[in-house]
């Protein structure tokens, strides 16, 4: 009671304070995702014991979950009256749209549905204090800042993925999972429930999925691509009851969040086939799958395995209301059917001209099932492969070629392209960074920066795309502190470039609002990623640019690898290159460092800064700097592709040109290649070079990789003004190998000329 006392006592004093303030300033609210239309105007709303709610019957999910919200996070109880009403209005065009205003005399909302009006409560939840989220909050009474805002979505897909077949999550995260996505107007949860490493759903049709598929015998420990690999001899598992998938549906539709089930065909079904063998090809006993990959276990054309998915099918319609259901598609290598007589058969039969057209065949079979259950399919765009099944959306991974392609045929697309949307790639070059994906990096600008809408749609076709996803993978992401930590703040970014109209995006604003949101997320207790206070670093024309994405920050750095301190050089301009530098920087406050240390070593040589030519422009997902990139200075990432060094190329042969600005002595030059056949990355094997009026006339055989990187350093000792070089695509990939017969990726490194 004394503390109540004291702090009533500093609110009246902060009153009066502000009384004596001439023109105090007015605080922006601070919304995640940043509504359509917001005004601020003059005054507060106090919210105290006086304060009582109505609201239309329609609109009572709603309702109630802002008087819990208030009610178990303070003190206060809402009694009965209109000074927080909830009106139903049908002049509202856009079912998930709402109308808030906030006056010192009353709260209104204004929706047509009760989802419009769970997403003003969840903006209105943004202007309460974050204290209320974990019922910490003592005050006898809450200022909120009036305001008029009037919202809708921009897509009408707002979703995020999860991942339980490799890591499985107890019941209570999921539902603070879909806590999260709720609180951020996110409408939909896809649940990935099967997969080679786990079947997690309960089938009571087939107890062995739950008794086999369920568990595996041992987990990868570190990075698949470690040679040898490592395991840790656990077993491992566990699975969803039906009872509990229940309790988590309707836990996720008094939120208004759609899930969305997926079960995986033809592919990813080695756990499935280790409980009931016949459902593959071979027919012989196999494990559930213990590292990670693609794996030749799919499923059978044959009419056995289409009753077994069908029976499956079935229970989970039970389970599911949702309009869509997810059957995967993705990854399904063709091996086996290619030897298997019942598929061979079925091509025969069905005139059919090959593999990949039997995987059209089995998606449009499932689908023709599950149309005639009134529900559609959701695929990855690997079902375009062979033709696209007649109903089916496409969730367009590999790029954004899937979902051009599909709108272009009139069919509904949902984007998510690893360049964007892979919540599991690294999100920081920081040396502490967990170990993630390899090959991947997604910071939250680049997030942020994306358009669901591929440029090469006409306006008509960009309607077919229904809006975006995160993706969250758990090959690396064995808990659940670590999902959150993966998931925050990017899910942030993706609520906004999902609801919030594009000219009302601002970066630098998101960040301060990021910043703030910190808060929510602590009372929450959610683990998130904190890279706000880093600092960022670049090559231009000028010397090396160091940037902090929030600004009027105070940067330090030292050019010796010392760690920078309160008596480091304050960072005011750009950095001369003119020798090797191991520049480190962090930014500072008054009195200590804020962020986490930022190292760059530059290794100085004779191209850096130069001319360079490329006859082709590298794939737009794996741009990385440019083709000024690969000379300056700066060597791309040991374990991943998509940073700003890593240049990628689709297929092509690339033909370089350097030119040193007038003629240099040459002793050598060195570059290197990625190699990941698992990801269609080959090394070339031959670099040809030329100097000068010479052009190409030498050649270099590439040495064979040992591991994800190939090394090649041509000997010279020259004079010379042009390096030409031509590095020739690897050819096609080998039979047996992942994309086999496909053209490869070439991923090309600095090129270092001494």
């Amino acid at each position: 009671m004394q503390f109540k006392k004291i702090a009533v006592l500093m609110v009246f004093i902060t009153f009066l304070y502000n009384c004596d303030s001439p023109n105090p300033e007015k605080t922006k609210p601070q919304i995640i995702p940043m509504p359509a239309q917001m005004e601020s105007t003059k005054g507060e709303f106090v919210l105290d014991q006086s304060v009582g709610m109505s609201f239309d019957s329609n609109l009572k999910v709603s309702a109630t979950f802002l008087k819990e919200f208030i009610e178990k996070g303070s003190a206060i109880q809402l009694r009965q009256n209109n000074k927080i009403s909830f009106i139903q209005d049908d002049t509202i065009s856009n079912d998930e749209g709402y109308q808030l205003t906030i006056t010192p005399k009353q709260i209104e909302i204004r929706a047509k549905t009760d989802q419009g009006a769970f997403y003003a409560v969840q903006s209105l939840r943004q202007l309460l204090p974050v204290d209320l989220e974990n019922g910490t909050f003592y005050m006898e009474n809450i200022t909120i800042p009036c305001v008029t805002i009037t919202d809708s979505p921009q897509f009408k897909h707002r979703g995020m993925h999860l991942d339980v077949g490799r890591h499985f999550f107890s019941v209570d995260f999921i539902k603070k999972y879909i806590d999260a996505l709720a609180m951020l107007k996110m409408n939909t949860f896809h649940w990935h429930l099967t997969e080679d490493q786990g079947w997690r759903i309960e089938i009571k049709k087939y107890p062995k999925l739950q008794e086999v598929a369920a568990f595996r015998e041992q987990t990868l420990i570190g990075s698949y691509n470690a040679d040898p690999q490592q395991f840790d001899g656990k077993r491992y598992g566990g699975f969803y009851t039906q009872e509990e998938i229940k309790d988590v549906v309707a836990y996720a539709q008094n939120r208004h969040v759609t899930i969305i089930p997926e079960i995986e065909m033809p592919g990813h079904a080695q756990a499935a086939i280790s409980a009931y063998p016949e459902l593959g090809c071979t027919g012989e006993q196999i494990k559930v799958a213990e590292t990670w990959g693609v794996f030749d276990h799919i499923f059978c054309s044959k009419d056995e395995t289409f009753e077994f998915l069908e029976n499956v099918l079935d229970e989970v319609l039970e389970l599911f209301p949702s309009k869509y259901i997810h059957i995967g598609g993705d990854e399904a290598p063709k091996t086996h059917w290619e030897n298997c007589p019942n598929c061979q058969q079925r091509i025969k039969e069905e005139g059919l001209k090959d593999e990949h057209e039997l995987q059209n065949y089995f998606i449009t079979r499932i689908e023709k099932y599950l149309n005639g259950k009134g529900r559609q399919i959701i695929g990855w765009d690997e079902i375009l492969e062979g033709g696209l099944a007649p109903n089916a959306t496409v969730m367009s991974w590999r790029g954004t070629q899937g979902a051009i392609e599909a709108a272009k045929q009139h069919h509904n697309v949902i984007m998510t392209p690893t360049s964007h949307c892979y919540f599991d790639y690294k999100q920081s070059d920081n040396e502490d960074e967990p170990l993630a994906n390899s090959g991947g990096f997604l910071p939250l600008e680049k997030v942020y920066s994306f358009n669901p809408i591929p440029e090469e749609l006409t306006e008509e076709e960009s309607q077919y795309v229904l809006g975006a996803q995160g993706n969250v993978w758990t090959e690396y992401v064995p808990n659940e502190k670590q999902v959150e930590y993966m998931v925050f703040p990017r899910i942030l970014a993706m609520s906004e470039v999902l609801w919030t109209p594009t000219n009302n995006k601002n970066y630098a604003d998101f960040i301060a609002r990021v910043e703030h949101f910190h808060q929510r997320l602590d009372a929450l207790e959610i683990n998130y990623a904190n890279h706000l206070y880093e600092v960022e670093g670049e090559v231009t024309s000028t010397g090396y640019k160091l940037t902090s994405i929030i600004e009027n920050k105070t940067i330090r750095y030292t050019t010796d690898g010392t760690e920078p301190s309160l008596t480091s050089e304050i960072y005011s301009g750009a950095i001369p290159i003119n020798t090797d530098l191991v520049i480190k920087a962090a930014i500072f406050n008054s009195d200590k460092k804020l962020g986490a240390t930022f190292t760059q070593p530059i290794n100085y040589h004779k191209a850096l800064g130069k001319k360079i030519n490329i006859n082709v422009q590298p794939s737009k997902t794996y741009a990385g700097s440019g083709a000024d990139g690969l000379i300056n200075g700066i060597t791309g990432s040991d374990t991943r592709i998509n940073d700003k060094e890593w240049l990628g190329f689709d297929g092509e042969d690339l033909e370089i040109t350097i030119d040193l600005g007038e003629e240099m002595e040459i002793n050598s030059i060195e570059t290197r290649f990625y190699e990941a056949p698992w990801m269609w990355i080959y090394a070339p094997k031959v670099i040809e070079f030329g100097i000068d009026q010479h052009g190409i006339n030498s050649k270099a055989e590439i040495p064979e990789s040992t591991g994800t990187h190939t090394v090649v350093k041509i000997k010279l000792n020259e004079t010379t003004r042009y390096i030409h070089l031509r590095i020739p695509n690897f050819g096609l990939i080998p039979e047996g190998k992942p994309g086999a017969g496909h053209q490869p990726w070439t991923f090309i490194d600095e090129i270092i000329v001494n």
